[in-house]
Formats: structure tokens, sequence, C-alpha cells
């Protein structure tokens, strides 16, 4: 069920501004956003939110409007059994543990691997400080690369993964451009043909086992619809139309950028984040193969998907509250794959 706040904008979303990256001479002259005083953390609402019913999990996001750039928490304090699932050819990811009490998704590249120190240190404040062994407080964190499309060095840190820890609320997941997905983009067969994205999420119930898929999508790769319609990214503005990647891809196989009018080719630091959440009962191996079936079924919703360009990772998390009855686990993957691609075509509305 999705909820909204606002009235959600129709049609294709504008092409980022002055889309090229921005040099070191340009960071060294201080641009607009790496002076003093420091970016202030404030609320990420998105353009709605879609509600969960998964008791014990909670979702919060921050941002800096100065960046724009944001992160996103899933914050489950009675921790959580966790997969890792890790695709492609430019990861940043930290942690990685097995069990989490928080999952910090965030833009900034390496730099907003930050984030998740903050969440850390906050909620080491909330336990008093206290590190005996059965009190440390799990955290992963993984990042996308948004700084594609603005020219400023504003990147997610501790005081932001802090704030997001500290808005979490259950049973609501925020999407549009938002948290981790703030400045997010997908179709970077060549920048100019890029389109705004941010995080969508999707939520349904199987009988008593739930599913709860949030995405980041900021892939090289278009988001493509059930019907196989390119729905963002990719977009050539002089005829109007969005492309399938390979179609671009035939055009310039044994070709020159001359010849081909393509540009310098596709843009590097690309990123898909994802959160798989379930109340489902599974060994170590059923969540972790859950976590891959899930992953290799999303390159049905973004193509193409885990290049080596993309640092795409997806985590698979269980409160482990319920048995799953009437099917085996993959079953349930099949099931939580369709969620998944809701879940994208979401953070593409």
């Amino acid at each position: 069920m999705t909820t909204t706040n606002g009235q959600a904008t129709g049609g294709r979303p504008a092409t980022p501004s002055e889309p090229r990256p921005a040099t070191p001479s340009e960071f060294a002259a201080g641009v607009p956003g790496n002076a003093a005083p420091p970016p202030v953390p404030r609320d990420s609402p998105g353009r709605g939110v879609v509600e969960f019913d998964l008791p014990g999990v909670l979702v919060g996001t921050a941002e800096y409007a100065e960046g724009p750039t944001g992160c996103t928490v899933v914050h489950v304090p009675a921790g959580a059994r966790t997969a890792v699932d890790i695709r492609g050819g430019a990861v940043g990811l930290s942690g990685g543990y097995e069990f989490n009490h928080a999952v910090c998704l965030a833009g900034g590249s390496v730099y907003g691997l930050a984030a998740a120190a903050g969440v850390s240190a906050e909620l080491l404040a909330r336990r008093d400080n206290r590190t005996r062994w059965d009190e440390l407080q799990t955290v992963s964190g993984a990042v996308i690369y948004d700084f594609s499309c603005r020219d400023n060095a504003v990147h997610p840190d501790a005081a932001l993964g802090a704030a997001a820890l500290r808005a979490a609320r259950e049973g609501a997941f925020p999407v549009g451009r938002c948290g981790a997905g703030r400045s997010a983009t997908a179709g970077k067969i060549d920048f100019s043909r890029a389109e705004f994205t941010g995080q969508g999420a999707a939520f349904r119930a199987f009988g008593e086992a739930g599913v709860l898929v949030a995405t980041v999508t900021n892939p090289i790769g278009v988001v493509v619809d059930r019907d196989g319609t390119v729905v963002r990214g990719n977009y050539h503005a002089a005829e109007g139309v969005r492309r399938h990647p390979s179609a671009d891809y035939t055009a310039m196989i044994g070709a020159t950028d001359a010849d081909t009018g393509a540009g310098p080719g596709a843009v590097t630091g690309n990123t898909t984040l994802t959160v798989l959440v379930t109340n489902v009962r599974l060994t170590d191996r059923e969540l972790g193969q859950l976590g891959r079936q899930v992953h290799s079924s999303m390159h049905r919703g973004i193509q193409p998907f885990h290049t080596e360009m993309d640092g795409d990772v997806l985590f698979a998390m269980t409160t482990d509250q319920v048995d799953l009855a009437g099917v085996r686990p993959s079953g349930l993957g099949a099931l939580a794959s369709e969620v998944a691609w809701d879940a994208i075509l979401n953070s593409a509305e």
C-alpha cells in the first residue's frame, strides 16, 4: 500500500542540471557546498511512504539539501540475521555482518560510508556506552556514487547517519527522491541521457509471511516495466524517446565517438542498493539463497545490471518471527522477486 504526503508529479522528470562531473580544480576553488558552515541534517520525506507490517522494523531518512545527498537507515532494535549478496565491479561496503541491528544506505560514494559510523555511534549512546559482548550493536553500510549530477563534495557523514536513525519510525518507508536516493539517476549510457530516480519500496503479505523490499536505483542501466517498456533513463531528448541500451551499444560497436555521437561513453560510478526484510524463519543457507535469488531477478527491472561499473549490494534480513508454510524457500524467493520488481518501479515514479 502506498500513501502520499503530497502530489506526485507526472511525466518525465527533468534530467540533472549541468550533467558533467566536477573537476578537482573546482573542488579546490570551494564550489558551493564545500565551504563553512557545515551542512545541516534535514528531514527527507520524499513524495510519500510505502506502509509495511513487520513489527520491530523501523526506517529513517535524512539529507543534506546542500548536496543534495542523503542516507536511509533500516533499524531492527532486536537485531536480524543478515545475508549480503554483492555484485558488480565497483562496490562500496562496510561491515557486511551476518547479524545487524541496522543497515545504512547512503550517497557520497566512499565518503558516505561515514554515515554508518554515525549510526553505530548513536546506537552505542542509546546503550549508555556499554560495550559488553552482548551489548554490541552491529551496523553495515553501503553507498552509491551520486556526485555525477552535482558539483560539490557534500556527502553523508556521521551526523547525517545519526539523524536518519533518530528519524526512524515503524511501518513506513519513505520513497522518491529522498534518503540515499536523493540524487540517484538511471540510464547513464551517456550522462546527458540520464534521468533522476530515487529510492523505492514495496511490501506484500503472504499469509503470515511478510516481505519488504526497498531499493535505491542508481544504475548505469535503465528501469524496465513488466511489458518491456523503458520507463526511466537513456532518454534521447531530440527524439523524445527512451531507448533500451542495447540499441545504443549496437550502434557503438566498431565505431568512434565521432561516428556515433555517443560522447565519452558510459558514466562510471553506478550502484543499486537493496534491503529485503522478511519475518520468515530461514536457515543461514536459505537466507543466503533467498538474497541471491531475488538479487538475480532484479535484472528484469534494471537492464543492464551488475556491470563492471555498478556496485550492487543486497542485504537480506530476517526477524525470525514466523514459520514458512505451504511453499519452500525457493517459492518465497519467487514471490519476493516480484516485490523487488515493484520496488524498482516505485523508485522511478
